[in-house]
């Protein structure tokens, strides 16, 4: 008989423990609270002639968080349990109380722990070691690189920790008191925290590793219930959020709210590309390259403080426009962005242009040439030069190995691609030589190394052909098409203008790839399309098709001209 009743204390003393456990995070006013409801099932053991009993209670976890906060912004998360209620007797066994109750909480992610501190007044009905909150490591032991916030009376636990008992009381007591129930309710924790550079702060329970096994001294939630019957039972008791003893950890082990960062607002580099010279008369390009490479604001270019037209929209960082000087002198040429979301505004150097009614001598140019690092002999690539400034036309002759010259146009962007096909292997050095154009000045570049090796003997060949694109009107959807050959090929294609990508990979399905995208820039380009192939299948490059988007570029026009690469194409979806 008094066994019988021994065993019968730990249920409604755990059940009483669970229910209505709360958390609060985050202290803006404006938060709204959003409630977490979950099934937390707990083992009591009873000491010496008493079983384990398990108990499954409704939960709930309600956090009153802000939605969003600014990189590096300061917020608070509280803790506020809730009143816990426990039975004074059971089957004629007296509670004497329930001590050493701690609750543990993760360390969110992207976020600093500045400290915390005890609300004053929001505890009742405790005794004992005054309740604190304490970073610990997964040993319960207290660390400043802690994951795992504690609320408990100075770390006295039933386990995981330095000073832990399962027969003994201490840390915070809730001492039995008049009546047939005892509530006593856990004080407010204000904790602060730092948000970091970028993503969310997810505010969990513990839960990780063994605090998310079953009867476990690391649960989220444990306490020690203390009841007299002749002789006196102790019944250390663990939590978790699942729905039952053998069930996996249900929603209470997720976020139970999240804080996303907002990220500051990044400084800019505004930097002005053009020519030092120009006739008088005769349009230049003019290009604004703003870093990092915003999608979004405007430029206003001057001259001597007056605006050269109007604001040009920037795309991917870039914005041009194409003025015609019509009197001679120095012009000091300013770009100014705008700013955009996520994007502070900035200001070039001034450029200063000298414009004369004569013809000025030719602009210096450079010239780069890339080309895969790496190439299979066989295999269809494209090699890619970039002339800079932009606006240069005129043509590049690519060199291999001292061969013949390959020819490819430089376009609006200053970029030109023309198709080759290594057919030995070995490092093959690959030259550019720009040459030269309405008064700008050839130039030749430095060679690039390509390896090239054999592709493997059961690799498939493929072939990959662009669809011609011919003319195309400024902000009109248009669908990009590339075939690969054969049918069968599995992998991805990679559409690009000049040598900037066009959206991202696009899969190949029965030897065809398309990508809807709108042009918002005046202008001639090379548009290719790149295969990359899938095990048992070889990579190939489309040769360049000539794009032309009709419109003006001069001061004023929406998409302007172009100076990078970057700044070809509007959107793709």
């Amino acid at each position: 008989m008094q066994n019988k009743r021994i065993r019968r204390l730990a249920t409604p003393i755990t059940a009483g423990a669970v229910v209505g456990i709360t958390v609060f995070g985050g202290v803006p006013a404006q938060a709204a609270p959003t409630t977490t409801t979950f099934t937390a099932s707990c083992l009591a053991t009873p000491s010496a002639v008493a079983g384990p009993t398990v108990q499954s209670q409704p939960s709930s976890v309600t956090v009153d968080a802000p939605a969003v906060v600014n990189a590096g912004d300061q917020f608070d998360v509280v803790i506020a349990p809730p009143p816990i209620t426990y039975p004074n007797s059971v089957s004629g066994a007296s509670v004497q109380n329930v001590s050493r109750v701690k609750i543990d909480v993760e360390v969110p992610q992207n976020a600093d722990y500045l400290g915390a501190e005890i609300v004053p007044g929001t505890g009742s009905g405790l005794s004992g070691v005054a309740p604190n909150l304490l970073r610990v490591n997964e040993n319960g032991v207290v660390d400043p690189n802690g994951t795992i916030l504690r609320l408990s009376g100075n770390n006295a636990t039933i386990g995981n920790g330095p000073n832990s008992s399962k027969n003994s009381e201490g840390g915070i007591v809730a001492k039995a008191s008049s009546g047939s129930d005892t509530t006593f309710q856990l004080p407010q924790v204000k904790a602060h925290l730092k948000a970091g550079a970028s993503g969310n702060v997810d505010l969990k329970l513990r839960t990780s590793g063994d605090a998310g096994a079953w009867a476990n001294d690391k649960n989220f939630l444990t306490f020690l219930p203390k009841a007299t019957l002749v002789i006196t039972a102790w019944a250390p008791t663990q939590c978790t959020p699942r729905d039952s003893q053998t069930a996996p950890l249900n929603v209470g082990a997720g976020p139970l709210a999240t804080v996303k960062i907002q990220e500051a607002d990044k400084a800019t580099t505004t930097t002005l590309t053009g020519p030092a010279a120009a006739k008088n008369g005769t349009p230049i390009t003019l290009t604004a390259n703003v870093a990092p490479g915003a999608n979004a604001g405007t430029v206003q270019f001057k001259d001597g403080g007056v605006p050269l037209g109007g604001a040009v929209t920037v795309a991917n960082g870039s914005a041009s426009i194409s003025p015609t000087f019509t009197t001679d002198g120095d012009h000091s040429i300013t770009a100014e962005y705008s700013g955009a979301t996520g994007f502070l505004a900035s200001t070039s150097a001034a450029k200063v242009v000298k414009v004369t009614t004569d013809a000025p001598p030719d602009a210096t140019t450079t010239t780069t040439v890339t080309a895969p690092n790496n190439a299979k002999v066989g295999q269809d690539v494209n090699l890619t030069a970039k002339v800079d400034p932009a606006g240069s036309g005129g043509t590049v002759n690519f060199v291999v190995d001292d061969g013949a010259p390959i020819p490819g146009m430089v376009g609006t962007d200053g970029v030109a691609v023309a198709p080759y096909t290594f057919t030995t292997t070995g490092t093959h050095k690959v030259v550019a030589k720009f040459t030269g154009g309405a008064g700008f000045a050839p130039s030749t570049s430095l060679a690039f190394p390509v390896s090239v090796t054999t592709p493997a003997p059961a690799d498939v060949d493929t072939t990959t052909t662009l669809a011609p694109l011919g003319t195309v009107e400024k902000n009109v959807p248009v669908v990009l098409k590339a075939t690969v050959a054969p049918a069968n090929a599995r992998g991805t294609v990679q559409f690009k203008i000049g040598d900037a990508l066009i959206g991202g990979p696009v899969d190949v399905v029965d030897g065809v790839a398309t990508l809807p995208t709108t042009f918002v820039n005046s202008g001639t380009y090379n548009v290719t399309a790149e295969f990359t192939g899938a095990a048992g299948f070889t990579s190939s490059a489309a040769a360049p098709q000539t794009l032309t988007v009709p419109g003006a570029t001069g001061p004023g026009d929406g998409g302007g001209g172009f100076g990078s690469l970057e700044s070809l194409f509007g959107s793709s979806k």
